[in-house]
């Protein structure tokens, strides 16, 4: 069956709204619909809805739905090469190594070495695997962190897949509270906690920001990992110097280069002190402790 991707850019609060008309509009479908970010800085964003077919009919409702909510854009449609998607996908995530992370699929079991401290997520269950230079540096700062200071509580905000809660609860058997806005992805980090055998350490709920009591509840924090993106971060500075204990470490990510010293000066302002910044790519990420 042949295939089509619709895609449209858009400014971020555009693209939000386009987001959400397309999936209402088309979720009897089954048709998944995305919305990455394509320039930060300009806050541009990119909508994707994958269909069935040739995408002719889809881009007129699409047209439709989006003129009749005042939405005035381009669609553009491209044919998607008949090719099996979940074999690809698996092809494109090879085990990464961070540290003595291993961070791979089921159909890499193979790779783990002896000291290694695997995490397993499958290439469906993706919402950031390791694969990507913020994840890989979170975890390399987390081992780095957790063996000098031997956190007794952590929080993972904007959990995603629950990849670096994950990695905490494996390499410091502490308890770890993994949050995201998404209730999708909460789901898929519980799935994830589970499969990967540290259920009885972290835990995921649905939140934004601190705004949820499990978070008080646990508070405050030896150590909190947050990669999210530079904006957030700095808008979430006096929350953070509020939630982590003196003394704690903080971790951040999710920050081109040319963000850092934005989100430091940020920070600064909160007391936090910088330790030190690992450059992955045009990511950075950075290690700050408060007192």
């Amino acid at each position: 069956m042949p295939q089509a991707k619709l895609s449209i850019t858009a400014p971020r609060a555009d693209a939000r709204r386009i987001y959400a008309l397309l999936e209402r509009e088309f979720e009897e479908n089954g048709y998944p619909v995305g919305i990455t970010d394509l320039d930060e800085a300009r806050g541009i964003e990119l909508v994707e809805l994958y269909v069935e077919g040739d995408g002719a009919a889809e881009r007129e409702r699409a047209d439709y739905v989006l003129g009749e909510n005042g939405v005035s854009v381009i669609v553009e449609v491209e044919p998607l090469p008949d090719v099996d998607w979940v074999t690809r996908s698996l092809e494109g995530l090879k085990p990464v190594r961070a540290g003595r992370f291993l961070v791979h699929g089921s159909h890499d079991r193979d790779k783990i070495r002896a000291n290694d401290l695997a995490i397993e997520i499958e290439a469906g269950l993706a919402f950031g695997t390791g694969h990507h230079g913020t994840t890989a540096g979170c975890l390399e700062t987390i081992e780095r962190v957790a063996r000098r200071e031997r956190p007794r509580n952590a929080l993972d905000l904007g959990a995603g897949s629950a990849v670096l809660a994950i990695g905490i609860a494996k390499l410091a058997r502490i308890p770890v509270l993994a949050t995201d806005i998404d209730p999708v992805a909460v789901e898929v980090a519980r799935e994830n906690i589970r499969a990967n055998g540290v259920a009885s350490f972290a835990d995921a709920v649905t939140a934004t920001g601190f705004s949820h009591r499990a978070i008080a509840a646990r508070a405050p924090y030896d150590l909190i990992v947050a990669n999210i993106l530079a904006r957030p971060l700095m808008s979430l500075a006096p929350e953070m110097a509020r939630q982590l204990a003196p003394g704690g470490s903080l971790i951040l990510s999710g920050i081109l280069t040319r963000q850092r010293r934005a989100v430091l000066a940020a920070y600064a302002g909160q007391r936090f002190r910088h330790v030190r910044t690992l450059v992955k790519g045009e990511w950075v990420t950075i290690h700050l402790k408060r007192g």
